[in-house]
């Protein structure tokens, strides 16, 4: 294992291109709008049998800010591509037309919920929940149908010199449980551990480097199919400019089912308050 150090632009969170969370929550009333582009190689599809080049398209992370501690969330891809470059027997029937598939993604609902604030010496604290919903067609060959929550710890720290009126370093980190529904198997599930060691460091006041190592870790000794650990090794860049802020990353397989390398593109903006929340 190792650590990964961060920092951010101001007290908003900022997760692109980061899939680990922090704790800071989107101000009241505002709204965050990300979208991006992700291109994976060698994606793997145990369910259907396939691999090939994933291409994710309106890679879309929607925040909301309902209080001054609670965070509305939704997240998803509004089209993924793949060109199949090999497959092996499906354990579904799949609808597929010559050597390439597309689908609409499996969208994330979730609140985060922060519980304390950072002191001297202790991390902020934050708690995330929520559930993916079941989007896909599985006769597609890429997503799997399923319906899974989840719920994880979030920690966050910051330190070092400050740049701005922000420290340069602001380590993230997270850890929690995701029941996953088998989709082959009726009345079974997997509980697989999610975690996530992430950051940013503060550059400049305008340019953010980020790494991060996330995924989550099977905890049966053979998985249901559409359940295996994945898990990736990102790092890249934010900058900032023109009241948005733009992202870049690079990223690496971890484990035997995740994509071989992938690059990630995004765009992020916060609008002013668009509403009063309810007292």
């Amino acid at each position: 294992m190792f650590v990964i150090s961060a920092a951010a632009f101001s007290a908003v969170a900022q997760q692109r291109p980061l899939l680990t969370d922090d704790v800071d929550i989107t101000p009241p009333g505002s709204l965050e709008i990300s979208v991006g582009v992700d291109f994976f190689q060698n994606a793997k599809f145990p369910l259907s049998g396939l691999k090939g080049d994933l291409t994710r398209v309106g890679d879309i992370r929607v925040k909301t800010g309902l209080a001054a501690n609670v965070e509305m969330q939704i997240e998803g891809s509004v089209q993924n591509y793949l060109s199949i470059n090999s497959r092996t027997l499906a354990a579904v029937p799949l609808t597929l037309d010559g050597n390439s598939t597309n689908d609409f993604d499996d969208f994330t609902v979730s609140a985060k919920i922060k519980l304390r604030n950072e002191t001297k010496l202790l991390p902020a604290v934050g708690l995330k929940f929520g559930y993916q919903m079941p989007n896909t067609d599985q006769a597609r060959g890429i997503g799997t149908n399923q319906i899974n929550i989840f719920t994880k710890v979030l920690l966050q720290k910051k330190f070092g010199s400050v740049v701005g009126n922000t420290p340069r370093v602001n380590a993230l980190g997270n850890i929690g449980l995701q029941i996953m529904t088998a989709p082959l198997e009726r009345f079974t599930q997997n509980d697989v551990i999610l975690y996530g060691l992430a950051g940013i460091y503060r550059l400049t006041d305008y340019v953010n480097l980020v790494s991060e190592v996330n995924g989550r870790i099977n905890t049966r000794g053979d998985a249901p199919l559409g359940t295996e650990s994945v898990g990736q090794f990102r790092v890249g860049t934010q900058i900032k400019a023109s009241g948005l802020r733009f992202d870049a990353a690079a990223a690496f397989g971890l484990t035997k089912y995740s994509p071989r390398t992938g690059v990630i593109f995004g765009i992020t903006y916060q609008t002013p308050n668009i509403f009063t929340p309810a007292k």
